[in-house]
């Protein structure tokens, strides 16, 4: 039987997008297919280069149609459509985090270029993503990090406009390929943030020096150097301000795409992980007639159900943004540091149940169980997402304004707004619409009602015993709270999308259960913190729940997991 709620490359059909997009989706799951399981594990094992892959997406023009904006594409059919982004990244997360990677790169690598005025450098960009080219991202410095305010890239003026460039940069995804790569530097003769630049160079120019690949993997994440790189007039994509507010508006674009890339890795992990278990049997039964294994499998199951309708509601509020709604700042860290984190909660729960299997060298689940750390680290730690959706927090909660209902958005537009998000602050001002209703049309769930009460005392929290002075420097409390909000944002959006796709209520039940059980943990987490105030102890045992229970419902959420058995296996 095929679950619905899970992508099976047997029966995919994303009928809901336009005939280009459904081709070129398919052709993609096809192409995998077509090579198999055996060269996609040695593949990963060998660490070969993409060659292969690449060339299908040039010969498919995949990465030219679903990455080139309407305003600077030569055909119909050419747009920035997260939707249909998103649905590639589970594609490629699904088959291997080294082809998402290749792609995720050339997105944030095409940020710059998009939000640019330079004519001559977006037509280039538009002409190279035609040739099948991939783009790079050249921000991160093996000294700095991506700390943009210390960056030792330097850009001496040359005259007529130009400037020289030289420094090196660290951790440079396609850097030994890209036909662009979009660099961030400083200029010499310009001090403090006037003196910022974002610039285009090629990877194959003389004074473009490949240093190496810096991981042990298919992907080529490097360190380039540039001595006396020539950069003309025609290469200058930002200066001063505006090119700090590029690379931040540039990660608000990619960052998004980790969430989905972590739904397709957990998908096929799910579909090997529950067929091997299923159908092992130890001391006379079948692995899955445990109930702790059970329990494991059912509970990676529906949070896997949550990562899905969480970022499916979240694409609505990205391409529904303008400048008078912001309220994807909000759910854009919550996909990448929630969604992911989720993803690894996953994995771990089916490699309890599997145990020595999930080390074998001719599972995906294998590489699954090590690709799934990367995610929540990459475009931002988890502590730094954690610490960027505190800034919503008390609008969120406690300061709802009015919007009209964001809809479903499939339909075939440009997300145009995403390359004119405009300076990179004011979050503190960022309003929300009311997430109580969500919670209130669910209200007859046992535990969506059980979690509500948790999310209100959350409320009384912010609104009676917030951190004071002292406790706001304190980064490690304040990881707490972050845990305990993002909850509440979490289920606000898993019950829309539950709400506008008319979820089996058992799943949602068995969901929510499971995140009453977090919000419990990380209240008592909170509860132990040496700062935590005598009162915010008491308000911490106070928050705890203990989820409904119902055998009758786990029992039929149990079958749906059963089911998944060998529902889909990858050809040899």
């Amino acid at each position: 039987m095929t679950d619905p709620l899970l992508f099976n490359p047997h029966t995919y059909d994303p009928a809901h997008f336009d005939p280009e997009t459904r081709r070129l989706l398919r052709a993609t799951v096809d192409w995998f297919e077509a090579r198999g399981k055996r060269r996609l594990i040695e593949d990963y094992r060998s660490r070969a280069w993409l060659g292969d892959f690449l060339a299908f997406a040039a010969e498919e023009g995949l990465f030219a149609t679903f990455l080139t904006p309407s305003s600077a594409a030569d055909r119909e059919g050419r747009r920035w459509d997260t939707a249909r982004i998103a649905a590639l990244n589970e594609i490629f997360g699904f088959y291997g985090l080294d082809y998402w990677y290749a792609w995720q790169v050339t997105v944030l690598g095409l940020g710059p270029v998009w939000q640019s005025g330079n004519k001559a450098a977006r037509t280039r960009a538009a002409e190279l993503l035609s040739q099948g080219e991939v783009f790079a991202f050249g921000l991160s410095e093996k000294a700095h990090g991506a700390d943009i305010y210390s960056t030792d890239l330097l850009l001496e003026p040359a005259g007529d406009g130009g400037f020289l460039a030289t420094g090196s940069k660290y951790y440079i995804g396609n850097g030994n390929a890209a036909g662009l790569v979009s660099v961030f530097g400083r200029r010499t003769d310009v001090e403090g943030p006037d003196g910022y630049v974002f610039f285009a160079a090629d990877s194959r120019h003389p004074a473009y020096h490949l240093v190496k690949n810096v991981v042990d993997s298919s992907k080529y994440v490097s360190e380039f150097r540039l001595d006396n790189y020539p950069v003309g007039p025609d290469d200058v994509l930002h200066t001063g301000r505006a090119a700090f507010d590029a690379a931040l508006n540039t990660v608000n674009v990619g960052k998004f795409n980790l969430c989905t890339a972590s739904i397709g890795i957990c998908e096929h992990a799910m579909y090997e992980a529950v067929t091997h278990a299923h159908n092992r049997v130890l001391y006379g039964r079948p692995v899955t007639a445990f109930p702790h294994v059970r329990r494991e499998l059912a509970d990676a199951y529906v949070r896997l159900v949550g990562m899905k309708l969480f970022s499916d509601r979240a694409v609505d509020y990205f391409r529904s943004a303008g400048p008078d709604d912001r309220r994807y700042l909000l759910f854009n860290p919550m996909t990448k540091m929630k969604v992911t984190t989720e993803g690894e909660k996953v994995i771990d729960l089916m490699w309890d149940v599997i145990a020595a299997k999930g080390f074998e060298k001719d599972t995906y689940f294998a590489q699954a169980a090590v690709e799934i750390r990367g995610l929540p680290k990459l475009e931002g730690t988890v502590h730094v997402n954690l610490a960027l959706i505190l800034k919503f927090m008390r609008n969120h909660l406690l300061n709802p304004a009015e919007y009209a209902p964001v809809p479903t958005r499939l339909d075939a537009a440009d997300d145009a707004f995403l390359f004119r998000q405009g300076p990179a602050r004011g979050l503190g001002s960022v309003r929300f619409h009311d997430w109580r209703p969500a919670y209130d049309a669910y209200a007859d769930v046992p535990n969506v009602a059980r979690f509500r009460e948790q999310a209100d005392a959350l409320c009384d929290f912010v609104a009676t015993v917030a951190p004071d002075e002292e406790q706001s420097s304190d980064l490690d409390f304040l990881l707490s709270v972050g845990q305990l909000f993002a909850l509440v944002v979490h289920g606000q959006l898993v019950l829309e999308q539950a709400r506008l796709t008319d979820l089996d209520q058992d799943v949602l039940d068995e969901l929510f259960a499971v995140l009453v059980g977090d919000f419990s943990a990380h209240a008592v987490e909170l509860h132990g913190k040496e700062s935590a105030t005598g009162a915010q102890q008491s308000w911490a045992i106070g928050a705890v729940r203990r989820p409904v229970v119902d055998a009758a419902r786990s029992a039929r959420v149990w079958e749906r997991v059963e089911a998944l058995s060998g529902s889909y296996e990858m050809a040899p």
